[in-house]
């Protein structure tokens, strides 16, 4: 298969079908306006269809990007788009629990992940498998831990990238305080942290907001606005576009084209450059589309539309980076081939390991919530052992 298509590949109903048996609505959405009816400002280094664009403030934090170095951003991209889609695969094959998809979002992540140096740190959520990639994380080591074999398999101070955080806003914190001690330290690495744009509307990120403007800290908040908090939309989370948010807090903030891999990486680069100088934090929004559901468990067609997805499958960040390569004659058809035996490896190696790896243990999940045990997880225990047992009662028969 070829790694543009893949976006394309999720079943979709037609636009005039119905939405199911809750009978939800559906709904298709325009770019939120500010009150003035101007579009918010974007940076946008390259368009949909491949084109550089001249930006004077960003354009030299890319100017020394070399053709290798853009064939290896495209290279991040399409390997990570390979190891999510054998994840969604695997988890619907029954082998993986759960798994957040981040089809649609590869330029954010790369871009973002790529600007980074090897000292700053990053706190991310349960998302950034792109980011994860970019720190040497073995994409294995992901699903372990949402195949409930173990709490994430890596030491986060070994490639500086904190475990997988599920508790919605509170990796915002962390990355404060983490930020503020290396700040103390005298250290002059950065602190990214990652969070989507239902998280915006937690009460921790607003503290952390706070907290990072009064003592300065050296941390770049960097929200993948995908425009779905699972089922709501932006327009329910915020009034304003949330890179304007950062005003209030005493902060610079802006918005990237979350798709421009380009962009991404150029913005990111300045926001980290601000941190590193002692300038304090910024609010980067990388405006981008969640592709797919939510998470294995959800289904995007009860609540949104099919014109919705289909545009933003014309801003497809690695189609995009293609046909800019393409045109400026840094990749032939060789590299373009090699790549897709390289993604196709990529995931018959994923599929192996996850296939060997144990089965969880069922009843780990009662052990050390209570240090010296409770009568209620007693008793619910032997309820789910019951239920464990019935399918085998079953089978027997």
């Amino acid at each position: 298969m070829t790694v543009e298509s893949t976006a394309a590949r999720t079943p979709r109903r037609s636009a005039g079908s119905k939405a199911g048996a809750t009978g939800t609505k559906r709904t298709t959405r325009t770019t939120a306006k500010k009150d003035d009816g101007t579009e918010p400002q974007l940076v946008q280094l390259l368009t949909p269809e491949g084109k550089r664009v001249k930006n004077a403030e960003y354009d030299k934090y890319v100017a020394g990007v070399t053709p290798e170095e853009l064939r290896g951003l495209y290279r991040d991209m399409v390997l990570t788009r390979r190891f999510d889609a054998e994840a969604t695969s695997l988890q619907r094959q029954g082998e993986l629990g759960l798994w957040a998809s981040l089809l649609g979002q590869e330029a954010a992540q790369i871009g973002s992940g790529r600007a980074l140096r090897d000292d700053d740190y990053v706190f991310p959520t349960y998302r950034e498998h792109g980011v994860a990639w970019c720190r040497g994380v073995d994409p294995t080591n992901l699903l372990g831990m949402f195949r409930g074999v173990n709490n994430g398999g890596w030491d986060p101070n070994g490639n500086n990238f904190q475990l997988y955080t599920i508790v919605i806003g509170s990796q915002t914190l962390h990355a404060t305080g983490y930020a503020m001690g290396i700040a103390k330290d005298g250290a002059d690495s950065a602190v990214i942290a990652y969070f989507g744009d239902g998280a915006s509307s937690q009460g921790d990120v607003a503290e952390s907001f706070t907290f990072s403007a009064v003592y300065n800290a050296p941390v770049v908040f960097f929200c993948q606005n995908n425009q779905w908090a699972i089922s709501e939309p932006t327009e329910k989370q915020s009034r304003v576009p949330i890179y304007q948010r950062a005003q209030g807090f005493g902060f610079p903030g802006v918005r990237v084209d979350g798709n421009d891999v380009l962009g991404c990486l150029a913005v990111t680069r300045w926001a980290l450059e601000r941190a590193r100088a002692g300038e304090g934090p910024t609010l980067v929004e990388a405006f981008t589309y969640r592709m797919g559901a939510h998470t294995t468990s959800d289904d995007p067609t009860r609540y949104r539309g099919d014109e919705e997805r289909q545009a933003w499958e014309a801003k497809d960040p690695i189609l995009r980076l293609r046909r800019y390569l393409e045109a400026s004659n840094h990749a032939d058809e060789g590299f373009f081939a090699e790549l897709e035996a390289e993604s196709e490896a990529l995931g018959k190696r994923v599929r192996e390991a996850v296939r060997a790896m144990p089965d969880p243990d069922h009843f780990a999940i009662f052990e050390n919530v209570y240090a010296d045990g409770h009568a209620l997880v007693d008793e619910e225990r032997a309820q789910f052992a019951a239920y464990q047992a019935s399918f085998a009662d079953e089978g027997g028969n």
